[in-house]
């Protein structure tokens, strides 16, 4: 549905409006003019400079490399910078629009971890080479997703405004200024607005559909990091399991847990598809022996009882299941990755994102030793995250029916090998919107989820990952083209896959090439 989404600001507290540039775009020169204030913002800065495009360089990050990317257009890039009374921060919000071949279409590019945007990656930069004009914000935070120090104020206490900023506010800050911005730039406005996020971008993208549901024609919103308050303890558990036990597994000896399950529930393609019916028993392994860094290590019973808590995921004090736990098949180096120490033992410090929110928003304390964590006080700090901050940073409001109403489209896919964020927040939620909504067809009418057999958080996988879900939601929101499958290939190719709508499975036919697509069919 093609909605008027044209110079709304003024309507909209915290928003900017940026008049049209002194320059036209095809002339390879931009800049601003003053800038309109709506009441309840304040504008700090914008500014404006034009970018050459052609092939275009990144440099390293606390992520790793960012590969390059040729073809680009030139382009002009906006600036505005803005603060919200009382709550002391200072938002950069990012505009980049081509100066040739824009499609009519605005994109916004989500965050990772505790980034509220993408301006160490390539996020903007590739939308532009697609014909989008793009826009990201940083919420007011130092960039950096590694990075919780801005979540205390100097006198200790949780910066209220700055994580409502990365909640949520930021996010719809930024559909309202980027396509103001853009509709002033070209001299008519976006025909169509879409999100584009994984991770803490596909919370973000869930947060819109919730709270905003005009901002966006189309959200794709990859292993989304809903249950945010639950999740960002619960990834502690592994490191808690560990410590507490006195048994911190070297990777080696979990990466044997994880083949032996592959190689009992994995199905033709070598890959698990639902971990969740995999009933393969740690046990099992107990008294084999493995070779770890030139040694001989034979698995224990009580090793086999560590892996099997993180596979479980938390309980409390009383057994109680509080939350998924790791998938099988899922490589433990991301929540449950332990760490050598100069004498040569090993540590299991946690999963970054689980001890800077515990450090930073439950204990205050950005310095505490998590590995001195309980079980009793893990459940207390479960029930702490929930109480506190579900109504804040949570994005599991299953009344989508705004989203519905204004004829958007969501679409996410999840890896069943998610190794940073366990899958069962993501189906619980599905399952909650289809109950609501009547059953699976009528959800699936504006809300799909795809499931990657294998697949990583985000990207990567041992088998076939998406090759274009924002051009499955484009199609579906322009075309009204819903996907039955996603097409999905691994890097070089060689494996193929036709991504099963959720809750169907890919299943093998029993002949025909594993590695193809047409070698399976959905169920």
């Amino acid at each position: 549905m093609k909605r008027r989404i044209g110079v709304i600001a003024a309507l909209v507290p915290l928003a900017v409006l940026v008049p049209l540039p002194v320059a036209a775009a095809s002339t390879g020169t931009c800049a601003g003019l003053p800038v309109a204030t709506p009441a309840g913002t304040t504008v700090e800065s914008v500014a404006a400079v034009h970018k050459p495009g052609g092939t275009v360089t990144f440099p390293d990050t606390v992520l790793g490399p960012t590969p390059p990317i040729s073809g680009v257009p030139s382009y002009c890039e906006f600036t505005v910078t803005v603060s919200h009374p009382g709550a002391g921060d200072h938002v950069h919000t990012t505009i980049d629009l081509p100066d040739t071949g824009w499609t009519g279409r605005f994109q916004a590019v989500g965050g990772s971890a505790y980034a509220a945007g993408d301006f160490i990656g390539n996020g903007l930069v590739q939308a532009v080479k697609d014909g989008y004009a793009a826009g990201t914000t940083d919420a007011g935070l130092s960039g950096n997703p590694l990075d919780t120090s801005w979540g205390l104020t100097a006198d200790g206490h949780v910066n209220q405004g700055l994580l409502t900023n990365f909640a949520y506010r930021s996010a719809h800050d930024l559909a309202v200024v980027g396509k103001d911005v853009t509709a002033q730039f070209y001299g008519r406005a976006a025909s169509y607005a879409y999100w584009n996020g994984c991770s803490t971008g596909g919370r973000e993208g869930y947060a819109e559909a919730q709270r905003f549901p005009d901002d966006f024609d189309g959200i794709q919103a990859s292993a989304p990091a809903v249950h945010w308050a639950q999740f960002a303890v619960a990834t502690l558990w592994p490191a808690v399991v560990m410590n507490q036990e006195h048994d911190i597994l070297a990777p080696c000896e979990t990466d044997a847990f994880t083949r032996a399950a592959v190689a009992q529930c994995a199905s033709a393609d070598g890959l698990i598809d639902q971990p969740a019916q995999c009933d393969f028993d740690p046990r099992s392994l107990i008294g084999q022996q493995i070779v770890c860094d030139g040694k001989q290590i034979t698995i224990s019973a009580r090793d086999a009882e560590v892996v099997g808590k993180i596979w479980d995921g938390p309980t409390d004090e009383r057994g109680r299941h509080l939350w998924g736990g790791l998938p099988k098949g899922a490589s433990f180096a991301g929540i449950a990755g332990t760490m050598s120490n100069p004498d040569g033992s090993l540590s299991a410090p946690g999963f970054i994102v689980a001890t800077g929110w515990v450090q930073t928003f439950l204990l205050h304390q950005t310095s505490l030793d998590v590995s001195k964590i309980t079980y009793d006080r893990f459940a207390a700090l479960f029930r702490q995250s929930v109480a506190q901050y579900d109504g804040v940073i949570g994005t599991a409001d299953p009344d989508l029916s705004r989203f519905r109403a204004a004829g958007g489209k969501l679409l996410t896919t999840v890896g069943t090998a998610d190794q940073l964020i366990p899958t069962n927040g993501l189906f619980d939620y599905r399952r909650q919107v289809d109950r609501l909504f009547g059953g699976t067809q009528r959800v699936d009418n504006f809300y799909r989820v795809f499931v990657v057999p294998g697949g990583f958080h985000c990207v990567g996988g041992a088998g076939a990952t998406p090759t274009d879900p924002l051009k499955a939601v484009v199609d579906w929101v322009e075309h009204d083209k819903a996907p039955a499958t996603l097409p999905a290939a691994n890097p070089a190719g060689t494996v193929t896959r036709d991504l099963c709508r959720y809750p169907k499975v890919s299943r093998y036919l029993g002949h025909g090439d594993p590695a193809a697509a047409s070698s399976y069919r959905c169920v």
